[in-house]
């Protein structure tokens, strides 16, 4: 029997959230900082204009009650979608390196004419992804059942 959480031990529903304009993407930003992920769960689909990442998310939105409940921080594993991407760039990142971890640190979005713009993810280090898009659809949603964090801590930075 596994002791993982449960949505119904913290009485929320997992996350389904989607973002259209910079505030909205400014909400999903904050619930995915320090997510990390493999890079092989990184996947761009040309024809379907199509970036999503499958991360391992630190459930800030948990973290107050997880503190006053003397219960474990959690994490869950969720989708990370961006629609009509148009090209994909990255830096500070060996894509031959199939053991390579990657942590999230914040999503922010650079308005361009006509709706279009740059979507930028940044990760710890020097690494970073830039997504063109023609437009910001942006959509996150958790997959999975929330787990113990392995750290069993709150990530910490370093300033």
């Amino acid at each position: 029997m596994s002791n993982d959480a449960t949505f119904e031990d913290g009485r929320e529903a997992p996350l389904n959230l989607g973002a259209l304009d910079d505030a909205d993407l400014q909400v999903i930003s904050s619930l995915v900082q320090d997510s990390v992920f493999p890079i092989t769960e990184m996947s761009w689909r040309p024809t379907e204009r199509r970036f999503a990442l499958l991360l391992n998310r630190f459930r800030w939105e948990d973290e107050d009650a997880a503190r006053k409940r003397g219960r474990a921080f959690e994490r869950v594993q969720s989708l990370l979608v961006v629609d009509n991407v148009l090209q994909v760039a990255s830096q500070g990142i060996d894509r031959s390196d199939k053991d390579m971890i990657l942590s999230l640190m914040s999503l922010n979005f650079e308005l361009g004419e006509d709706g279009a713009g740059v979507l930028e993810l940044t990760l710890a280090g020097d690494g970073g992804l830039r997504l063109e898009v023609e437009a910001l659809e942006v959509s996150l949603k958790d997959v999975t059942r929330p787990y113990q964090a392995p750290s069993k801590s709150v990530p910490e930075h370093k300033t």
